[in-house]
């Protein structure tokens, strides 16, 4: 089993595209929920419109995420980047702008490789190249809850953050807000 974790850019639109489209239903969101400016009529928009919004966010040069590969497959992404410029993540968390701060913001692994540690492989690679790219502290937004159903867990299961070193930067039973300060 060949793991490898890519950072998206224009050569892997197709992998991510085939990926978001493989018909677990993951192909839905197309990774753009953070980037609609409200939650305001989400589950309403169709597959159609997400991925338009998904293309002209990648011809605006905002590929914000990684790709993990298994033995040269797409089976995991991960969306990461700056986090002021998501204005609804920090307006639903109650942040001030912070242009220091990286924010992990959503976790999918393909159905059929869940529960075999890859996020967790995933989420090393991507924290390993923020600190070689200079980020000094990302934060995460899981969704705390009794289901261990995917559809609840987009944001990433807390458990995973903390076994990277996340801690708590703002204590919420439902949505947490963890914060991990990456090595110089």
């Amino acid at each position: 089993m060949e793991l490898s974790v890519e950072r998206f850019g224009p050569s892997l639109l197709d992998d991510f595209l085939a990926l978001h489209g493989a018909g677990d239903g993951s192909g839905w969101c197309f990774c753009v929920a953070w980037w609609v400016p409200s939650w305001e009529g989400w589950g309403e928009r169709s597959a159609q419109e997400n991925l338009a919004l998904r293309r002209s966010l990648c011809e605006a040069g905002h590929f914000d995420g990684y790709l993990l590969y298994l033995d040269g497959r797409p089976v995991g992404w991960c969306q990461v980047g700056p986090r002021d410029r998501l204005p609804k993540l920090r307006s639903q968390f109650g942040l001030q702008p912070d242009p220091d701060a990286w924010a992990v913001t959503c976790f999918l692994i393909e159905a059929g490789c869940r529960r075999q540690g890859l996020a967790g492989h995933l989420l090393g690679a991507v924290l390993a190249d923020l600190g070689r790219r200079g980020a000094r502290r990302v934060e995460a937004f899981p969704k705390c809850t009794a289901s261990q159903d995917p559809g609840e867990l987009w944001t990433g299961p807390r458990e995973l953050f903390l076994r990277a070193g996340f801690r708590d930067a703002r204590e919420d039973s439902q949505r947490p807000v963890l914060s991990l300060e990456l090595p110089e």
